[in-house]
């Protein structure tokens, strides 16, 4: 039988477990050899989740299905930790009369009690992922109520700086963000604030033009009075504001009603 040898890891936690790359193409090189198989292919996918199928290892192994026989891994959660796309591919598989085998839990779907297995294995390994997900949002949680930096890309008007571990005032950014709320404050609608933007060739974060939504995400952002928010969670005084005095942007957000917005 030809088997296409997949492989993933995604977390440096993964490689002190013992599931490195090079430990899993050599334990499916010595269990293809004892089953007297032949290894059409490896596949590896470096530094990609298990729940997301789009991964550029897995898809040429999918698309090259013409050449194997059959998927060998050395554990389920390796090719899927998430059960629906997990028993999308058996369907798959199963449509294109190949077969799949985990290495070290003895598994091979050709038969109808290893199909039966599979799910159920996978539907454990899914549970305990969703519980690792649950813990991780737990303790981030707890940092967000404890006032700490959990991580963000630039917002505009603020870079990251690493010595302090905070966000730090960009004065060119910081202007324009005084303006949006001073146009706002004056009572021009979001569609007149992002055309007197870009009509100023006063370009985004990422050198783009401006959107409506961008502008209204921006004067209903706590960071600009120096507070920070994570889900339900806001932490005021966590750096420096941009608005002084600061103010409230779901107040400065709204703006008189005598126009209507557009």
């Amino acid at each position: 039988m030809r088997v296409a040898a997949y492989s993933r890891v995604s977390t440096d936690d993964q490689v002190r477990e013992g599931y490195s790359l090079a430990a899993q193409a050599k334990r499916l090189r010595a269990f293809s050899d004892a089953q007297g198989w032949t290894v059409a292919a490896e596949y590896v996918d470096d530094g990609y989740t298990g729940r997301d199928i789009r991964r550029p290892a897995y898809e040429r192994m999918m698309a090259a299905r013409d050449t194997w026989d059959a998927i060998l891994v050395l554990k389920i959660d390796r090719i899927h930790r998430n059960s629906r796309n997990f028993m999308g591919m058996m369907d798959d598989l199963r449509g294109w009369g190949k077969d799949f085998v985990s290495a070290t839990e003895s598994l091979d779907t050709s038969t109808a009690t290893g199909r039966f297995v599979a799910d159920m294995l996978q539907r454990i390994a899914q549970l305990e992922s969703e519980q690792t997900g649950e813990h991780v949002a737990m303790g981030m949680r707890q940092a967000a109520e404890e006032g700490r930096f959990l991580g963000m890309s630039d917002p505009y008007g603020y870079r990251y700086d690493p010595t302090a571990g905070n966000l730090a005032v960009v004065p060119a950014e910081a202007a324009v963000v005084r303006e949006i709320y001073r146009l706002r404050g004056e009572g021009h609608s979001f569609r007149e604030i992002t055309e007197t933007l870009n009509n100023g060739g006063v370009p985004t974060k990422r050198g783009r033009r401006w959107s409506k939504r961008q502008v209204f995400r921006l004067l209903h952002s706590p960071l600009y009075a120096g507070a920070r928010r994570w889900q339900d969670v806001v932490t005021p005084n966590a750096h420096e504001a941009i608005l002084v005095p600061a103010i409230d942007p779901l107040r400065t957000g709204r703006r008189a009603p005598r126009r209507r917005d557009a």
